[in-house]
């Protein structure tokens, strides 16, 4: 996903993006950064695991081409829809429900930490370069990572971090007030949001086109997020569908949030709007 800024001063990201050779397509687009590296990707499109060498060299190359642009790159987030066959993990009955994002990051630290060495190697030389984790569902979950990125950090001798937190899961953003003070941003992802606080499968085929992120229940959860937020002088972005739709752009930049991560077709009309 890419950043942008309107005249309101909500910077807009575009893209999915993960690879650097995307970027500048994306900037030429009217993007204002990469508001979301994907980075599970790098592990997705192979059938081994990138090493912490082949890692640094995919942030490094996207920081960059982003010149003093924020990249803001998103610790490995498997589990859900995104399977990784040469990992091993078991099977799980409701894999939305299981080891995904950090909790899965947290019981394969064999993953976690050689990512984190790769994203803090770059950090070093790049200053624009900030970090968000997954699936956070506790304030221990946030302070667990933070713990464990704090320890390479150290270890590298790198300087300090921005970091953020994904807001997905409900109880996220009734713990915000609790998490505003310990953290950089927050990003909410409506898409997951909107599937966990609706309890509706997003990928279900009778019951998808009713995951609705302007349901007044999740607008009400990003409220409350943007408001801790502030309340703190934090900023909130979105990274969900939500964000790419000219009413959904509308409607969150009216509550209150300051970025907006789009693919980067999407990212004209959203401006325009």
């Amino acid at each position: 996903h890419t950043r942008l800024r309107t005249v309101t001063g909500v910077q807009t990201c575009a893209l999915p993006i993960y690879r650097a050779a995307a970027a500048p397509g994306a900037l030429d687009a009217g993007a204002e950064g990469v508001g979301l590296m994907r980075t599970e990707f790098l592990f997705l499109e192979r059938d081994s695991v990138p090493t912490e060498d082949e890692q640094e060299r995919e942030y490094r190359a996207m920081a960059e081409s982003l010149g003093e642009r924020t990249l803001i790159i998103r610790t490995l987030d498997i589990g859900g829809d995104k399977d990784v066959p040469y990992l091993g993990l078991e099977r799980e009955d409701n894999s939305f429900l299981g080891l995904r994002g950090i909790r899965l990051c947290f019981e394969r630290p064999d993953l976690f930490l050689p990512q984190l060495r790769a994203i803090v190697r770059v950090a070093r030389d790049h200053p624009n370069v900030h970090v968000m984790f997954p699936m956070i569902s506790t304030l221990e979950d946030f302070r667990r990572a933070r713990a464990l990125l704090e320890g390479v950090r150290t270890e590298l001798d790198a300087p300090p971090i921005p970091l953020g937190v994904m807001i997905e899961v409900p109880s996220a953003a009734l713990l915000a007030g609790q998490l505003a003070p310990e953290v950089d941003f927050f990003s909410v992802g409506t898409n997951d949001l909107t599937q966990y606080t609706l309890a509706m499968d997003r990928l279900h085929p009778q019951l998808a086109r009713q995951t609705d992120a302007m349901h007044p229940a999740v607008l009400q959860l990003v409220a409350l997020t943007v408001q801790a937020a502030e309340a703190h002088g934090k900023w909130v972005g979105v990274c969900g569908g939500a964000a790419g739709d000219e009413v959904g752009a509308l409607i969150l930049t009216g509550l209150g949030v300051k970025e907006l991560s789009v693919s980067a077709p999407q990212i004209p009309a959203v401006k325009a709007a």
